[in-house]
């Protein structure tokens, strides 16, 4: 049986994502993104892409210190960044959603995280490049010893992260991100925002739910039995 979802050796993996509209501009004009580009590069044809100017250029990035080289990189090309906290599976979907304000995506994150969002992606028609990044020479070591020495310089498509067309993606905020708002609650009602996409159609649902808390249960493990919250 073909598993869908890749397991990443790396605990980190460069990442840089991009929507619908950067696609079909390179498929027409020839230009091709490579996250191995130089940063003012990649944001020269993004910019032509999505018909902006290069400091109108909007990209998201975890707010970390080693992402400092790449923030001093897009700020020297004049671009616009809008750091986060966390939530980089939300972020890197961010550029390919609907009516969105965020042109690209790039950084280092967590590697499941990358595999998921990758799943997302291709339910909203974008794309997204990756790399593994270890962290240091000994995790670098420890997956040549495992055998990932061709890996390592290999670049992922979302397709080789999350492959076929039978994917589902499915989720629900706790907190605001890119992709939805986060739990709100009132009184006893509590108010959930979701997304429900499917790769194969590319259809997006959002979902916004209201909970009544006082009828709403959880089954707990200490006696496998329903219990109001």
């Amino acid at each position: 049986m073909k598993v869908a979802l890749r397991d990443v050796p790396s605990f980190y993996m460069m990442k840089l994502s991009y929507g619908p509209r950067v696609i079909h501009y390179m498929q027409k004009r020839g230009d091709t993104l490579n996250i191995d580009s130089p940063v003012p590069e990649t944001l020269a044809i993004v910019a032509r892409a999505v018909e902006k100017r290069v400091q109108d250029v909007v990209v998201m990035m975890l707010d970390r210190p080693r992402h400092k080289e790449i923030v001093e990189e897009i700020r020297a090309a004049g671009a616009s960044l809008r750091m986060i906290g966390d939530g980089d599976i939300a972020a890197a979907m961010a550029p390919s959603l609907p009516e969105s304000d965020i042109d690209l995506y790039m950084g280092m994150g967590g590697s499941p995280e990358a595999v998921l969002a990758a799943a997302g992606i291709k339910c909203l028609g974008g794309e997204m490049q990756c790399k593994m990044w270890p962290r240091d020479e000994k995790e670098r070591t420890q997956l040549i010893e495992e055998g990932h020495e061709k890996d390592l310089d290999r670049v992922f498509v979302a397709d080789d992260l999350a492959q076929g067309e039978n994917i589902v993606f499915c989720a629900t905020g706790i907190s605001d991100s890119a992709l939805l708002r986060g739990v709100k609650s009132k009184g006893t009602t509590a108010i959930t925002h979701s997304i429900l996409m499917r790769a194969k159609s590319k259809t997006v649902r959002f979902i916004r739910a209201a909970h009544n808390l006082q009828s709403k249960t959880i089954r707990l493990r200490s006696d496998n039995r329903e219990h109001l919250i």
